[in-house]
């Protein structure tokens, strides 16, 4: 027999879009048994350059319900770990098993064919919670099924409601059926032996009954699970492709969930054409998604300016929408050190309006910031952007940024992540690093005093510690830096 091979959480090994016809059971060599194991996007670097096999690039503008999963600790470019489908306003679906599986903190970016260039991107936004459906069974749960999560975002996403992806339910068997073909997206693996492309591609794969996809040492659950591709490797999903949608007439009824290691097998989609799916839409609600808000809300004006010591004040209005009044808590978020936010009162009815008061302490930063001024009420949330100037906008210390966490250990060509924050400063700081060969990536690579940005830092291929000086230039030409120690092993 041969030697077991792993299973990895799918992604795009992406081939030939011709769907020819399903291997049977019987043509299947005997001795072909590959072996599960927990998917991962863990990826090392070690062929950029590798081409996709008989692979489609394309695009966002031709798929716009699509988005990239990122994570701190990513094995992709710039953290990319998996893929998503936006299906509402703040609403995404992917895998259970990108939320509960791996590590770190998650976000979202939106509008970018290629994540190995950071800055093409049109929206990036952080999670601000999720579920798995109530049967998945935690980290591995994926090789007994239920692999679905529905992800609500911190921000609008920046799709028309026209271009959210219908997802499948239990009324949609017929789209699952064996003999039917449908096209799977993904960021991830374009060659079972290449590391995660972070470049968007697609493929055709068929359904196939269950029965000729038994070829795993985990059962392929047909009432969980949709078999489909080619048991030769022509085409398939791979590492950094979980979570992505695969879709029958234009209908999502299957979320990449697992496969071959080698990319070489059938790949393995947890199926929305049952009580899946309809547990699914059910948690993305109708035309107007749950956390979306039936009503409206603004600040006005919407921006100003305080001396330290002082307070200056603003008017939030509101009006109710077609549910009728509703009553809303109002709060402030994205205050700078030394600033406080008071409301009265703290909460109205939809259609009236309260008085803001930010208050300046004497030590408080300087600088521009950008306030978010939300209203919570039974229909949602909405939000307003307020813009706050402390003193004169700018620094006489110069900008600080700090790098978190301060260092990594990561293995040859892998990639390290960390959060870099600059307080202070006149207007937005441009960030630089010195140390390494190849620059460190930020995004984005200017912030305004109290902005942060994402630093991706691939590592050499020749082991040691390396120490990176940080440094923040502001728009007055001052500058400060810090330091991050990256030890590759």
């Amino acid at each position: 027999m041969r030697e077991r091979k792993l299973l990895l959480a799918c992604a795009l090994a992406l081939a030939a879009v011709a769907v020819p016809v399903v291997s049977s059971a019987a043509e299947r060599p005997a001795d072909r048994i590959s072996t599960a194991a927990t998917p991962t996007d863990q990826l090392v670097r070690s062929n950029p350059t590798a081409q996709v096999i008989n692979g489609q690039r394309t695009t966002v503008k031709e798929n716009p319900s699509v988005i990239a999963g990122l994570r701190v600790g990513g094995g992709g470019p710039q953290g990319q770990s998996c893929t998503a489908t936006v299906v509402g306003k703040r609403k995404i679906i992917t895998a259970a098993h990108c939320m509960i599986d791996v590590s770190g903190d998650k976000s979202y970016l939106y509008g970018d064919d290629d994540l190995n260039t950071a800055g093409d991107e049109t929206f990036r936004t952080k999670l601000a919670s999720f579920k798995t459906h109530p049967k998945y069974t935690g980290s591995g749960g994926w090789q007994t099924g239920y692999d679905v999560a529905v992800v609500t975002t911190v921000d609008d996403l920046p799709v028309p409601e026209s271009q959210w992806a219908r997802v499948a339910g239990s009324g949609d068997a017929a789209l699952t059926a064996p003999g039917k073909s449908g096209v799977a997206l993904g960021y991830g693996k374009t060659s079972a032996s290449g590391s995660s492309s972070g470049v968007l591609y697609k493929t055709t794969l068929p359904v196939n009954d269950a029965s000729g996809c038994q070829v795993f040492n985990i059962r392929v659950n047909p009432d969980l699970m949709v078999c489909v591709g080619y048991d030769n490797g022509r085409t398939g999903t791979c590492s950094g492709d979980s979570g992505g949608p695969f879709a029958v007439d234009g209908v999502i009824v299957g979320v990449v969930s697992w496969g071959a290691a080698n990319c070489d097998r059938y790949s393995v989609m947890g199926r929305l054409t049952n009580e899946m799916g309809d547990w699914a839409k059910g948690e993305i609600g109708g035309g107007t998604p749950p956390g979306d808000g039936a009503f409206s809300v603004a600040v006005a004006p919407t921006s100003g300016k305080v001396e330290p010591g002082k307070y200056i004040s603003a008017t939030v209005t509101s009006t109710a929408g077609d549910q009728g009044p509703e009553r809303l808590e109002l709060s402030a978020a994205g205050l700078p050190s030394g600033v406080t936010a008071t409301f009265q009162p703290t909460s109205v009815t939809s259609g009236e309006s309260a008085k803001v008061t930010f208050v300046a302490a004497a030590g408080a930063a300087k600088g521009t910031f950008p306030i978010t001024v939300s209203a919570k009420g039974t229909s949602g949330t909405k939000s307003a952007t307020y813009s706050l100037t402390v003193g004169d906008g700018g620094s006489t210390e110069g900008p600080r940024p700090t790098a978190v966490p301060g260092s990594a250990t990561v293995a040859r060509g892998t990639s390290a992540k960390a959060t870099v924050t600059v307080a202070g400063g006149t207007g937005a700081s441009k960030l630089t690093a010195t140390g390494l060969s190849f620059a460190p990536m930020f995004f984005p690579n200017s912030v305004s005093p109290g902005g942060s940005s994402q630093m991706s830092v691939f590592a050499p291929f020749q082991p040691g510690t390396y120490r990176l000086v940080i440094t923040a230039t502001d728009a007055a030409g001052k500058s400060g830096s810090t330091e991050f120690v990256l030890t590759v092993t």
